[in-house]
């Protein structure tokens, strides 16, 4: 019998150890050379793990399982080969080989179609999300991949039914929700994914590593409105996207960095790492947690690119599509909960940066303009940072250059 060991590859220079979420065939299985055999979890991303070579697989960890990187995860034995009548059934033991010579005995058929219907209609990791987000169930979806597997392109396409046309109602229509029982004391526990281990890990060290300190002040967003009302039509007439909030915000933020080091800097051992750049991460929320992937040089990109920057970013980090790359680096992070309607909060650093805005809801709020009361679109903003390399009096600089710029923002365009 002749084996091939299927080990954890090495994924990225962060990455030591990964969580084997699902398998995608069963213990048993013919498969084919670089036939996704099961799915990994990392702490930043979801990967398959295809078939270093054809033949049966023996299952050597479980689903759940935490595995380091080179750590044994299958066999495969190459021994076995394709049964006719199909490229992936069940694989064949050697005891049942000789039975394959009774030509009257159609044995492999009925294999073959356990084998299809398996992988009929089973979406790919990156497919599953994006059918989850779109609401739409992959029994409705039809997989173009291997042995009809719904692949990513096919749940990208695929739409929601259309809602039915009004019909006449049951006389006692079944209640759309199961119902809590009264004064239930029931529990149940599910295993965090390896992510929101990550996450929460990440968050403890940045609380208990830094002198975190969060400073506050609000922008008048009238200027930024009546721009966007402006321009707004001629911008997605010549660059095919809107001009959104985040990327005023970026490089608003992108100009102050420049002019203010320390605010971009970060503590490596004993020594201050200051950069001549901003590559802003962007706070981003996906079914699996929140992700932070940094725009390179938003001090150099103009407002259309940091937009189109961001829309591919979100795109990819909803479908779970980042790579390791994408997710690596940053020197100053964004977040907008604004967009869940908070109205005040105080982020956490994402380490090893030294600060993190973060901005909030825009509300309608009476403000004393010129000794006149006037209602205008304000946002309340907060800037944490790590007290070891950023003094109060910067921070607090920072800010205000921030509102200042967002208040006026032609100065962004005149560079002054």
């Amino acid at each position: 019998m002749s084996v091939v060991e299927m080990k954890v590859p090495t994924i990225g220079e962060s990455v030591t150890e990964v969580t084997l979420s699902q398998w995608l065939v069963s213990d048993g299985d013919f498969v084919n050379l670089d036939d996704p055999i099961c799915e990994f979890e990392s702490d930043k991303a979801t990967l398959e793990f295809p078939a270093e070579a054809a033949g049966k697989v023996i299952f050597v960890a479980g689903e759940g399982d935490d595995l380091e990187i080179g750590a044994l995860v299958a066999k495969i034995d190459t021994s076995v080969k394709a049964p006719a009548g199909g490229s992936k059934p069940a694989a064949l033991t050697k005891t049942e080989a000789p039975k394959a010579e009774a030509k009257a005995t159609p044995a492999p058929e009925p294999v073959a179609a356990t084998k299809e219907s398996y992988a009929k209609g089973h979406p790919s990791p990156a497919a599953s999300k994006i059918l989850a987000e779109k609401g739409i169930n992959p029994a409705t979806v039809n997989g173009s991949g291997r042995d009809g597997r719904i692949t990513k392109e096919d749940a990208q396409a695929a739409k929601s039914a259309p809602a039915p046309a009004p019909a006449a109602k049951p006389a006692a229509p079944a209640p759309v929700f199961t119902p809590i029982e009264a004064f239930s004391r029931n529990t149940h526990k599910k295993k965090m994914s390896r992510m929101r281990r990550t996450i929460a890990k990440r968050l403890v060290s940045a609380k208990n590593n830094t002198a975190m300190l969060t400073t506050f002040n609000e922008v008048d967003l009238t200027a930024v409105m009546a721009l966007r009302k402006k321009y707004q039509e001629q911008f997605v007439k010549k660059y095919g996207i809107k001009l959104g909030f985040m990327s005023l915000f970026s490089k608003a933020c992108a100009k102050v960095l420049m002019e203010m080091p320390d605010v971009n800097a970060q503590i490596v051992d004993n020594e201050i790492l200051y950069h001549d750049y901003a590559d802003i991460s962007i706070a981003i929320s996906t079914p699996n947690g929140l992700v932070v992937p940094p725009i390179h040089n938003v001090e150099s990109l103009g407002f259309a690119e940091i937009e189109q920057k961001i829309k591919a970013l979100a795109g990819k980090a909803r479908a779970g599509d980042l790579t390791i790359e994408e997710m690596t680096g940053g020197t100053f992070t964004i977040t907008n909960g604004g967009v869940f309607g908070s109205m005040m909060s105080t982020p956490i650093l994402n380490e090893p940066q030294s600060a993190i805005l973060g901005m909030h809801t825009i509300q309608q709020r009476p403000m004393a303009i010129n000794g006149e009361v006037k209602i205008r679109p304000m946002m309340y903003l907060a800037l944490s940072y790590d007290h070891r390399v950023i003094d109060g009096s910067t921070s607090v600089t920072f800010l205000v250059k921030v509102k200042q710029l967002l208040e006026d923002p032609q100065k962004m365009l005149l560079d002054i």
